[in-house]
């Protein structure tokens, strides 16, 4: 959640901004491309143009207080994905002492996002396949460099490969996920809050790619150690994997049985108020 919150004060004003220069050169601003990529309709569409739309025209230049603004919020972004390595990979955090590496994958960020934007515009359909399969090596190089510059440089960059390979076939999933659901979770919210829906439906559409990284982050770190290990020539004592799947196992049991309980009980509590 802190990752999808940082995300959104980062991004939408980040993109707002990228779009309004490239709206010299391209045809299509950013809320036309976000309802064509989504295929979206009706209320959900109308949201999405009120809250990417230009009040400057294209090229509006920002203020002082908003420049500032969008520094601090898209650095905030950065140490957070940052954390986020320092935290799995158990490295002792730089925070703001890393800050100009943080700039610098604020700037590969918005050379990937446009890279990933011209190949679902060349590419066509929010389904395409081949887009798709052309993002997952883009995606795996972008993740693991982020992690070895976010990192300081700390982490070599084989180790993270692992982490890459993962977060991009996770992340392509998810696309295709996304591709589905996200047009009905913009109308829906858009029918209840009208405008502000879009910033609903957004925050939750982040929160799941989130939710992705980070899982496979912890995935990235396992196999990374895993495979260390095998190499190592380092195996597993007899039974200790049958032993931690048993114990998996009567856990999960354990939970069932507790959740059956309280289902009764429920049930008998509302069976005893109706009588």
């Amino acid at each position: 959640m802190a990752l999808a919150s940082s995300a959104l004060t980062a991004l939408v004003p980040m993109a707002l901004l990228v779009a309004s220069i490239a709206a010299r050169f391209v045809p299509k601003d950013l809320a036309d491309r976000i309802v064509s990529r989504y295929d979206l309709t009706g209320g959900g569409a109308d949201a999405v143009r009120s809250m990417f739309s230009y009040t400057q025209g294209p090229g509006g230049s920002l203020s002082v207080f908003g420049s500032l603004f969008l520094i601090i919020s898209a650095l905030s972004f950065a140490r957070a994905s940052q954390r986020l390595f320092e935290q799995t990979w158990e490295l002792s955090p730089l925070s703001v002492r890393n800050s100009l590496n943080g700039l610098l994958w604020l700037l590969a960020l918005v050379v990937y996002g446009a890279a990933v934007g011209w190949l679902d515009a060349a590419l066509g359909g929010r389904l395409a396949l081949a887009a798709r399969a052309c993002e997952v090596p883009l995606t795996a190089a972008f993740l693991v460099w982020s992690g070895w510059i976010l990192t300081a440089r700390r982490l070599p960059w084989p180790d993270l490969i692992p982490f890459g390979v993962s977060a991009a076939l996770l992340s392509a999933l998810y696309s295709f996920a996304s591709a589905v659901y996200l047009p009905r979770l913009f109308s829906s919210y858009a029918t209840r809050y009208g405008s502000l829906g879009a910033v609903f439906a957004l925050i939750t559409a982040l929160f799941g790619a989130m939710l992705t990284l980070v899982a496979a982050s912890a995935l990235g770190r396992e196999v990374h150690d895993e495979l260390d290990r095998i190499g190592r020539g380092e195996a597993p004592p007899d039974g200790e994997i049958r032993q931690e799947w048993a114990t998996v196992v009567g856990l999960a049991r354990e939970r069932w049985e507790t959740a059956r309980e309280d289902l009764a009980r429920r049930r008998g509590t509302r069976r005893s108020h109706r009588g």
